[in-house]
């Protein structure tokens, strides 16, 4: 078993060359149709976990690829963004966004009675109630890691019964996540099942690769360090504004108030920044790469999403893991008939869904699974997931509490 990251990263940096090396291949071009390349790069990290090749309990490279890539993704992928092309999206995404919202609100107290029926030891009492432990799901499922550790303070759950619900949490959202990055490799097909007009964000998709290729030149030594010194620079300037914000906040209003989160302050002010220097000449920059270098770190973070998932450990919890599949099955029914019934396109289901459940750290890499230049999007919608998460998991606390 491997446990040293360095070893890990060269693995992950494997997998994700094979892939691209044989992208363009006969032979693989085929199977990538049948199976997207960045569902490939999930599932082959997951695989070393599962079967025991590589160890990352004691890993830092989730904390490098959330500190690191992700804020210089979001950066790069928003530099060229186009933003009246988001916003003649039109209603729908928003529409798609809080019904995914509302799944998961709505979805932990059925979930929660529906086991009940059949276990009713589940529900427990004191310090030990499954609803107390059930809130800090719906905190990440709605917000992300930081709505979860605040739902955790908020309701005093053990530690010692945490650990069950953080793989409850891991397994079935990222196996949701699964079937959202086969359909976006399927979403014609699952358009015409919804009826649904994908015109919109096939022009927006359009125009920012028009425009990225319009602007695209040879890049010299001095572009790229440029590139990296600007993106990097942004990074920094995040996490300091962000620990900054963070603490002030946190003094202000408590350690569990969202906004007390420097990840949060770090997600918007790196988007922030990407959408400012939209409107300026460091648009220009994706004349060299920029979304591309953007998407080579989201491709990173996927791989390094993937080790996270451990299939066996289903069995670890069995009552929360039926909890969080029917939860999880309450959220893409009602998705699927909203988007149904306003004629919806998957893409807004997709991304809508995973600004909720993941946030920033994955609705940009299920957007750019339907295109790269689509990933902005998901990142603006990520953002309101972090503003409704304590809110939202507060409500379902409170409902899941009346159950007993």
């Amino acid at each position: 078993m491997i446990s040293d990251d360095r070893i890990i990263l060269g693995l992950l940096a494997l997998v994700l060359g094979f892939v691209f090396a044989t992208r363009d291949r006969p032979g693989w071009q085929r199977f990538y149709v049948f199976v997207p390349i960045i569902l490939v790069c999930y599932l082959v990290p997951s695989l070393m976990t599962t079967f025991g090749l590589i160890d990352v309990s004691e890993s830092n490279l989730w904390p490098v690829a959330k500190d690191y890539f992700l804020p210089a993704a979001l950066f790069l992928m928003t530099l060229s963004i186009d933003i009246k092309g988001i916003l003649g999206l039109g209603s729908k995404a928003i529409v798609m966004f809080l019904t995914a919202t509302v799944g998961i609100v709505l979805g932990g107290p059925l979930a929660l009675w529906i086991v009940a029926q059949f276990e009713p030891s589940i529900i427990g009492s004191g310090d030990t109630a499954a609803w107390r432990g059930l809130a800090t799901l719906a905190g990440s499922w709605i917000g992300g890691g930081a709505n979860q550790t605040a739902m955790l303070e908020v309701y005093g759950y053990p530690l010692e019964g945490f650990a069950a619900l953080l793989a409850v949490d891991i397994i079935v959202a990222e196996i949701w996540m699964v079937f959202l990055l086969y359909g976006a490799g399927a979403h014609e097909r699952v358009d015409k099942w919804l009826g649904a007009d994908s015109s919109s964000i096939a022009r927006l998709r359009d125009t920012m690769a028009d425009y990225t290729a319009s602007i695209e030149r040879v890049a010299k030594a001095n572009d790229y360090v440029l590139l990296f010194g600007v993106t990097f620079a942004i990074v920094g300037l995040a996490h300091l504004l962000g620990g900054w914000l963070g603490g002030w906040f946190a003094a202000m209003q408590g350690e569990d108030a969202t906004l007390a989160s420097e990840f949060f302050w770090v997600v918007v002010i790196a988007t922030t920044a990407g959408l400012a220097a939209s409107f300026t000449r460091a648009r220009e920059l994706e004349g060299i790469g920029a979304s591309k270098f953007g998407v080579l770190f989201i491709f990173l973070l996927v791989a390094v999403i993937g080790t996270r998932m451990d299939v066996t450990k289903i069995a670890d919890a069995p009552a929360f893991m039926a909890i969080g599949f029917i939860w999880m099955l309450f959220h893409v029914i009602l998705l699927l008939s909203v988007a149904k019934i306003i004629k919806a396109p998957f893409f807004f289901v997709a991304v809508g869904s995973k600004a909720n459940i993941g946030g920033a750290a994955s609705a940009p890499v299920v957007a750019a699974a339907f295109h790269p230049a689509l990933a902005p999007v998901g990142v603006l919608l990520a953002v309101l997931g972090y503003a409704l998460g304590t809110y939202g998991a507060i409500l379902c606390a409170q409902m899941m509490a009346g159950i007993g």
